[in-house]
């Protein structure tokens, strides 16, 4: 079945290029090439790569494997019984030291080395024991995401400072910064800037996701309820909901410096030079739901979505979903690793994407 995907996407391509007449680029394609389940009913949350030990960090519902993204071989796998603080594990980041940090759901955040644990909690400083994003500042210091605010973590005295009411809405899921500093945050409220000095916030009012043009009903699972309600459950009578304030993901496009936003429901939004623009299903993304973004080596946006995984190179968009080889629709975390295999982290498991050249 994989082959027979594989011959189609190829002969449209090459129809495709055969049918232009002016000079094209050169087509790079993606083929998933292994899948990998983590357990019966575990979910992959976050993903993270570490090249100086070839791993790959599986963060799951269930505990976090080290896998060695070469053989796939699996490393290690962690518990509370090695020392984690949660088996269930919403983001994982490694820093410039080789320390590894795990956001877990209610459990507060770990930190890792070369078998040593060391476990926050609120009592330490950190804002909230529900941790969902993490970000590496140029200076050294952890941004962490919470749901009760974002931290700025000192990591070579651990101190602690906390940040709630600068923000458009407390519930942080999403991270990124530029590389002149300013910290983006992506929120249930909306997206929030931060460039040292100043806080400026942008919402759907100002432009942020497309309209509820199939008439989804409303998400009431929000931060305005109780914790209990965040179960991240996209669905309401079977349909999938909207709400398009609400920013899973967010991410700095390394060639133009615009920001992505990934909602729910509403699409993705790109801000550059104070405005913003969208993209949804109509422009050829898998889902209007956006757990996920990662940019690859290449410049491409990779968007994880409700229906699928999706590469946009600015002109040309690919989709893998269950039909041509994902393990599961629901795409919550993607990473590159340095021999150029997308990971895509799923309700089911993990698959790899290798990528293939088509030249004119």
């Amino acid at each position: 079945m994989k082959s027979y995907y594989q011959f189609l996407t190829l002969s449209f391509i090459i129809l495709l290029l055969g049918a232009c007449k002016e000079p094209v680029q050169d087509v790079v394609i993606y083929e998933v090439k292994n899948s990998f389940n983590v357990g019966d009913n575990a979910f992959v949350r976050s993903l993270a790569v570490e090249p100086k030990k070839q791993s790959l960090w599986v963060g799951t519902s269930m505990g976090v494997h080290q896998v060695d993204y070469i053989s796939g071989d699996l490393k290690s796998t962690f518990t509370r019984e090695h020392g984690l603080a949660n088996e269930y594990v919403f983001a994982i980041t490694v820093d410039k030291d080789g320390y590894k940090w795990f956001g877990t759901n209610a459990g507060g955040m770990s930190r890792y080395k070369d078998g040593e644990w060391k476990t926050f909690f609120p009592l330490h400083g950190l804002a909230d024991y529900w941790v969902y994003a993490f970000a590496n500042h140029p200076d050294g210091s952890l941004w962490v995401g919470t749901w009760a605010g974002v931290n700025h973590v000192n990591r070579q005295t651990l101190e602690f400072k906390t940040y709630v009411k600068e923000l458009i809405n407390e519930w942080v899921y999403g991270i990124d910064i530029e590389e002149n500093g300013t910290i983006w945050f992506g929120t249930e409220g909306g997206v929030t800037r931060f460039d040292g000095q100043h806080w400026q916030s942008w919402n759907h009012d100002d432009g942020l996701g497309i309209a509820n043009e199939n008439g989804l009903p409303f998400s009431k699972n929000t931060g305005l309820g109780t914790r209990s309600r965040h179960d991240l459950g996209i669905l309401a009578g079977g349909k999938a909901t909207y709400n398009p304030s609400y920013v899973f993901s967010i991410k700095i496009d390394s060639r133009d410096n615009a920001v992505w936003a990934g909602t729910w429901g509403a699409g993705v939004g790109r801000f550059q030079q104070g405005k913003w623009s969208n993209l949804s299903v109509k422009d050829g993304l898998a889902g209007n739901i956006v757990y996920s973004i990662m940019q690859a080596s290449d410049g491409a946006m990779w968007f994880g979505t409700n229906g699928g995984v999706s590469r946009y190179d600015g002109i040309n968009w690919q989709t893998f979903n269950v039909r041509n080889g994902l393990l599961n629709n629901d795409v919550y975390s993607i990473v590159e690793s340095p021999d150029g295999a997308v990971w895509v982290g799923t309700r089911s498991g993990v698959s790899q994407l290798t990528p293939l050249m088509i030249k004119q």
